[in-house]
């Protein structure tokens, strides 16, 4: 089979879709096909993350980040109050376990306000009123914070680009890509596809598509299972906030929370641990390419050599769920190991530079006729529309366009 469009999209997740739906809307008269390979939308970062509707609390002043969260938020709730897709603006807890902790959240608090994020100051008797299960010395208060479920969003941009006449071309795994000077060509195991640009939205696997147009992306994914359980034997007024710890900054990820969810009960995770596959949800998931493609890669040993400290603290909290009980009753002393049950895991994309530094913002590379979303770590999915707002502006630029 031979097909030509307009636009090409290559992944389905929550960003590709998203993507779609935006350049849709600009002009209906365009064609673009959504190239996926698996049978729905949002079948690996999207449908596996924990649902949060990120504030911007953490992030870099300036930063991508930064700026896609903050439009992110309203432009997320929007978009699920138009549609009917549930969601609940229950607020964040960011909870100091003991003095040690508290510059680390003065800092973070005043990171937050230059960033325009809405964030109090609590103490310890306020943390008690709020969160009578909470164990904490001072906390700061996140209202804007909230969740959803990103794979029901998701599905329901999917259903308005194909109702609006767009096309999701389900079951297509990518096997070879072309960019010549007047088109660009994508073969998968069942087609051939031409198109006048194309966007590459591909996840786990971001780095190897590029490297199949011909370009060097300047970093390798290496990919890391996040572990959760979801608690159970408790009452449902455990928390009526999300509880995060104070980030430590010698570690590269935010550390395992609480979350409420939108369906009833609660989460605790994720903990990052090496996945022995890029789409490795199960200990027991190997892939030998995967897996060679990480330990020949020079990033990923420095990377270990500069958190060997964080990174055997996560594996020991996988192997051993006491230790993972540990990091949740710091904050929250009535779980107990019978309440830890099981919870699928999540895979991140996480991009690694050749010397080992974590590629921390959203990075997108361009060429002539293609614009690559190189990674997008959390919160994409918080800031999905606009950051399909920032593709759809890069694209009208394109030798294509």
């Amino acid at each position: 089979m031979h097909e030509t469009t307009d636009t090409l999209i290559v992944g389905g997740g929550i960003i590709g879709i998203a993507t779609a739906l935006e350049l849709q809307t600009r002009d209906p008269s365009s064609s673009i096909v959504v190239l996926e390979k698996e049978a729905v939308p949002a079948a690996h970062q999207t449908g596996h993350n924990s649902g949060v509707i990120h504030a911007g609390v953490y992030y870099a002043p300036g930063s991508k980040k930064a700026l896609f969260c903050r439009e992110g938020v309203p432009a997320t709730e929007e978009f699920c109050r138009e549609h009917g897709v549930g969601f609940d603006r229950v607020g964040k807890l960011i909870v100091a376990t003991h003095e040690g902790e508290l510059d680390r959240m003065t800092r973070l608090g005043q990171r937050a306000r230059q960033n325009g994020i809405e964030i109090d100051d609590v103490d310890e008797a306020g943390v008690r009123q709020l969160e009578p299960h909470i164990n904490a010395v001072a906390a700061l208060l996140s209202p804007t914070t909230g969740i959803t479920n990103y794979r029901r969003i998701a599905e329901v941009m999917a259903q308005l680009f194909v109702g609006r006449g767009g096309v999701i071309r389900y079951g297509e795994r990518v096997i070879g890509c072309h960019e010549g000077q007047d088109y660009v060509a994508v073969t998968t195991e069942n087609a051939r596809f031409e198109a006048a640009r194309a966007i590459t939205c591909a996840g786990l696997f971001s780095d190897r598509i590029i490297r199949a147009f011909g370009h060097e992306p300047g970093y390798r994914v290496v990919p890391f299972r996040g572990e959760y359980f979801r608690i159970a034997n408790q009452p449902d007024d455990l928390v009526s906030h999300l509880i995060y710890p104070v980030p430590d900054p010698e570690r590269p990820f935010l550390g395992v929370h609480l979350t409420r969810k939108l369906d009833g009960g609660f989460t605790v995770g994720p903990n990052a641990v090496l996945a022995l596959k890029r789409e490795g949800y199960r200990r027991t998931d190997i892939a030998p390419g995967d897996l060679m493609q990480t330990l020949s890669y020079g990033g990923f040993w420095a990377l270990l050599r500069q958190n060997a400290g964080s990174a055997a603290s996560e594996l020991w909290s996988s192997v051993r769920k006491r230790a993972y009980l540990a990091k949740v009753q710091r904050y929250c002393s009535r779980i107990s190991l019978a309440d830890l049950t099981p919870y699928p895991s999540g895979v991140r994309a996480q991009a690694i530079a050749p010397d080992g530094t974590i590629i921390d913002d959203f990075l997108f590379i361009r060429s002539n006729r293609c614009l690559h979303v190189g990674n997008a770590p959390s919160p994409a999915a918080t800031s999905c529309i606009p950051i399909a707002r920032h593709i759809a502006d890069e694209v009208a630029t394109l030798g294509g366009a």
